[in-house]
């Protein structure tokens, strides 16, 4: 194993340690353990750091035009995928993750360094950008960090780097168009050019049915689309998935997350001042906190009606809110749904939407859990007005023709020691791969575990995954959300 590089001066330590940050975290989604992926993340990074360096020198010394090259970061990012490549063909690919084989064993590898006319458009237009220019669209875009931490990182104005952004994006978009007219192309796919470029530039302009359909079935003209439309928010995904490859979007969905750490996850943003605002997202931001707040009123009203007796005797008003001794989250990671420890088997999550932990209605006719299609229990006045412990934030991220991303976020009552989060499809979707959760997948029943160092979350705090999925014909938000054998509110 290569030690790390030693950093010429305290700027480049600096620069080192930011560079550390995301290679360690793309090496821990490429291997399958934490001592695989620091291997990874430090022969990767003496790799990288010097291939940086020798191009530094090359330019220093050479004339002419300076070769094209990526930023720090993404080079480094690149760095992991060469790295790993390099351990399927010298026999250690069992380090790595499955997916991930399968993928460099795969043609999509080798459009990553292939042929240069072949490769992404997002790629070939970041490394034809001068490097200033690349490392600020990618700090901002992908990495996720404030605008104002970026100015200083590249030394401009704060006042102007909105500007500066904006005007850079719409150099990456130059670049990528001049890339896509470059590109070796077929007949159809040449005579989509123009619209391509036309449709991408407007924000409000509608994409014609059959350039639609083309863009679904070309993966060339659809990565093209992603790169030449700054609108909309798909840019960083755009940037992601053209630079890396594969995991590129849980590598977004990654940094994003840690970036909300550095600013303090879990409390309210502060209101950015002047043009750093994004009044959608503000407004936003604002009516969700407004439906939070009026949901947990709710609740607390809805609790506060449950125990009132309403005229019953004392043991049916008792009978409502039975206890339970049992923890709320059990030890381990289940293979697949199951009940949470202490509880019946006919209380464990099937798909139908019944809570695990339920209190079963007496009556010789009261259906058992694995039939009932009613999520609430029957049978008892008392059981309708058991409140939920949870609420569930499910957030369709991004989607394409065969697949797409989202975030689910579960915000609980109780405090927990460990979670398992259930829900069910109604289309057949498939997850394919899951960040912050392990996944156990059983026909449309998903559940997604905690891992070791997210499992415990405060009371009223919450909980948060993404994942990716692959759908097909209809791609609806799934149901029957609940957490630990409890059933979750869908907000």
């Amino acid at each position: 194993m290569p030690d790390l590089p030693t950093p010429k001066d305290a700027a480049e330590a600096a620069l080192f340690s930011e560079c550390w940050d995301a290679v360690l975290s793309y090496a821990d989604l490429c291997t399958s353990g934490s001592t695989a992926a620091n291997q990874l993340a430090r022969e990767a990074f003496a790799l990288g750091i010097r291939e940086a360096r020798a191009a530094e020198d090359s330019t220093r010394h050479g004339a002419g035009r300076r070769a094209s090259r990526l930023p720090r970061i993404p080079l480094l990012l690149t760095a992991v995928r060469t790295t790993a490549a390099a351990w399927e063909a010298q026999g250690q690919g069992h380090k790595l993750d499955p997916d991930l084989r399968l993928w460099l064993n795969s043609g999509k590898a080798g459009r990553y360094t292939g042929p240069p006319l072949r490769r992404p458009i997002a790629l070939r237009g970041l490394r034809d950008m001068q490097e200033p220019d690349a490392a600020l669209l990618w700090l901002a875009e992908v990495e996720a960090l404030p605008l104002r931490a970026v100015a200083r990182r590249q030394g401009l104005d704060p006042a102007a780097a909105m500007e500066e952004l904006n005007q850079v994006r719409g150099l990456f978009r130059d670049r990528c168009h001049r890339n896509h007219l470059d590109t070796p192309m077929d007949a159809e796919c040449r005579s989509y050019v123009r619209l391509l470029d036309a449709v991408t530039r407007s924000p409000v302009a509608e994409t014609p049915e059959d350039l639609s359909r083309h863009l679904a079935t070309c993966v060339e003209c659809a990565e093209a689309a992603a790169c030449l439309r700054l609108h909309g928010g798909g840019l960083p995904a755009a940037l992601a998935q053209g630079v890396i490859g594969w995991g590129g979007l849980a590598y977004l969905e990654r940094r994003r997350r840690a970036a909300e750490v550095r600013m303090g996850a879990g409390r309210p943003a502060p209101e950015p001042d002047g043009e750093w605002g994004d009044p959608a997202a503000n407004k936003a931001r604002t009516l969700r906190n407004g439906l939070l707040v009026a949901a947990v009123l709710v609740s607390a009203l809805a609790l506060a009606v449950s125990l009132m007796p309403f005229g019953e005797s004392d043991d049916s008003a008792q009978g409502g809110l039975p206890t339970d001794s049992t923890p709320v989250a059990g030890p381990g990671s289940p293979a697949g749904p199951s009940a949470g420890p202490g509880t019946s088997p006919s209380s464990t999550d099937t798909g139908t939407g019944t809570p695990s932990g339920s209190p079963k209605p007496s009556g010789a006719g009261t259906p058992s859990a694995t039939t009932r299609t009613d999520p609430e229990p029957q049978g008892t006045s008392s059981s309708t007005a058991r409140t939920a412990v949870c609420e569930v934030a499910y957030d369709l991220v991004n989607q394409w023709p065969d697949g797409f991303q989202a975030t689910v976020t579960v915000t609980t009552a109780e405090a927990l020691d460990s979670w398992r989060v259930a829900w069910s499809f109604r289309d057949g979707q498939r997850v394919d791969q899951m960040w912050d959760a392990a996944v156990a997948q059983d026909g449309s029943r998903v559940t997604a575990s905690a891992a070791d160092y997210n499992k415990d979350v405060p009371a009223d705090g919450s909980l948060s995954f993404g994942f990716l999925a692959s759908w097909q014909n209809k791609n609806t938000a799934p149901y029957a959300f609940s957490l630990n054998g409890e059933a979750c509110t869908l907000s």
